[in-house]
């Protein structure tokens, strides 16, 4: 990988570890620059190493330049000028991913899409909006404050929108609202090689469509290897009229698993539905001061009609207490429910609290759901069995968990047993029908798993589309496939 600085009177000087870029040259930079301006294009060592790495445990590959386009114009210029030199090219929003979905691993230029932040057209009646890809999921909802209307995939990071339409992000609010599959209507991208295409036609925004492929599903969960996506038209949704959130602890796995499958069974029109196990109820506890149970634990919320979810809570209630749940901590004020969910939301940072100056692996399956209670008893035999410190924290409403690995990256035996158990887990799940990833993506880390699971022949369809749309490589080369 070749390393750029800014040198006096020299402009840039390289540093090469292996074979010399061809198109990395001070002409390239400033074609790039013409297009930006200087004070938005850097090779400094220190910025490149910021967009080398996202929060996962895959090692930081830094870019040879950033890049910071303000409009779409900018990202088609940029585009098409380093689609012509051959340069490779990886977007970048607010860096979030958990499978190193950033890494420049053949080097190449990061498009920093953060300044492009316009919310472009809200449309209340349609229940619609147009975002640019460095508006966040928080930001958007507090643009809409007083529009009665919010936008609920909520994957925990207050990633950008355009970014989790890219790794097609999920959350807590799943199991009612959809993933970013069922709230995306629209896209912009632009091309690997500047052209800009509209995946529903332009400024189109129907609730449905049967009017040829689906390409707007095709750039969801692309993960950045098709094109840059530089604005996303997205379902809305109205603000319900009373919300009540809950807590109850279980004195198993099993039994708070098995009534999440008997809660989803009886047709409870429940808004969020999230398992903790004991080990991440202590970390939570301990991380953001509360005095929950250590105990395997189900955080719930319930929105609706004031009658409607009463007897939402009604009905779960009945199921948790023939599970031997514990009676419900209740929170239904808006700054209690606040303060339940910040502790479910800092999971990630509670764990990692658990074991100071270790670094974490965030692995991420999908099962389907009569399948949880068995993946999830599994799994923590396997953790047990492993010697390995590995909290569950899980959206088991639509069969989706995570064990959040803690790991010493200067330990190569624990590196290796947490690897192990990480590749047992996606294989679990796909024995029992279901995903190697439900939310995180393929990034670096499964894409031998991603082969195994939809076989040669759909991989090989992938590969195709690909080669059609990114004939040369040149789009976030080395993820996905």
């Amino acid at each position: 990988m070749a390393f750029l600085r800014r040198t006096v009177g020299s402009g840039i000087r390289r540093y090469s570890q292996g074979a010399a870029k061809e198109w990395l040259t001070d002409d390239f930079l400033d074609s790039l620059r013409a297009v930006v301006g200087s004070a938005k294009v850097s090779a400094a060592a220190v910025v490149r190493e910021q967009h080398g790495h996202d929060e996962s445990m895959h090692r930081c590959c830094p870019p040879d330049a950033v890049v910071w386009p303000q409009t779409v114009e900018q990202v088609s210029l940029l585009a098409s000028t380093c689609y012509s030199r051959g340069a490779p090219m990886i977007p970048f929003g607010t860096g979030t991913g958990l499978e190193g979905g950033v890494s420049a691993i053949q080097g190449g230029v990061c498009f920093n899409l953060t300044q492009m932040d316009r919310v472009l057209e809200l449309n209340t009646e349609d229940f619609t909006v147009a975002v640019e890809p460095g508006v966040t999921r928080k930001a958007l909802n507090h643009f809409l404050r007083g529009s009665g209307l919010w936008f609920p995939v909520d994957p925990g990071a207050d990633a950008s929108l355009c970014g989790m339409a890219a790794t097609s992000a999920s959350g807590t609010n799943a199991v009612r609202y959809g993933t970013m599959r069922q709230n995306v209507l629209n896209l912009q991208v632009v091309l690997p090689d500047g052209k800009v295409l509209h995946t529903g036609g332009q400024n189109r925004r129907p609730r449905k469509s049967a009017a040829g492929y689906n390409l707007t599903g095709l750039f969801v969960g692309s993960e950045g290897t098709l094109g840059f996506i530089t604005q996303a038209t997205v379902r809305l949704h109205g603000i319900p009229e009373a919300t009540v959130a809950a807590v109850c602890g279980f004195p198993s796995v099993k039994a708070a698993v098995d009534s999440t499958v008997q809660i989803l069974q009886a047709g409870i029109p429940i808004a969020r539905i999230e398992f903790l196990d004991e080990v991440m109820m202590g970390a939570c506890n301990r991380y953001s001061g509360l005095s929950y149970a250590e105990q395997p634990t189900l955080f719930l919320e319930f929105h609706g009609s004031t009658g409607g979810v009463r007897e939402q809570v009604e009905a779960t209630g009945e199921i948790v207490k023939s599970n031997d749940g514990s009676d419900f901590a209740w929170a239904q004020e808006q700054e209690a429910r606040d303060q339940l969910w910040a502790a479910r939301h800092n999971a990630w940072y509670a764990a990692l609290a658990l074991c100071p100056g270790r670094k974490a692996y965030s692995t991420d399956v999908c099962v389907p759901i009569s399948r949880l209670p068995e993946v999830l008893v599994e799994t923590k035999k396997d953790l047990l069995a492993s010697k390995l410190t590995g909290p569950i924290v899980g959206h088991v409403g639509d069969g989706n968990f995570h064990c959040i690995l803690m790991c010493d990256s200067e330990d190569d035996d624990e590196k290796g047993r947490v690897k192990e158990f990480a590749e047992r887990l996606a294989r679990r799940a796909l024995a029992m029908d279901g995903t190697c990833t439900g939310e995180h993506g393929v990034g670096l880390g499964k894409r031998q798993l991603l082969r195994e699971e939809v076989g040669d022949v759909a991989l090989s369809t992938m590969q195709r589309i690909k080669a059609a749309l990114d004939p040369k490589n040149l789009m976030n080369p080395g993820k996905v496939l």
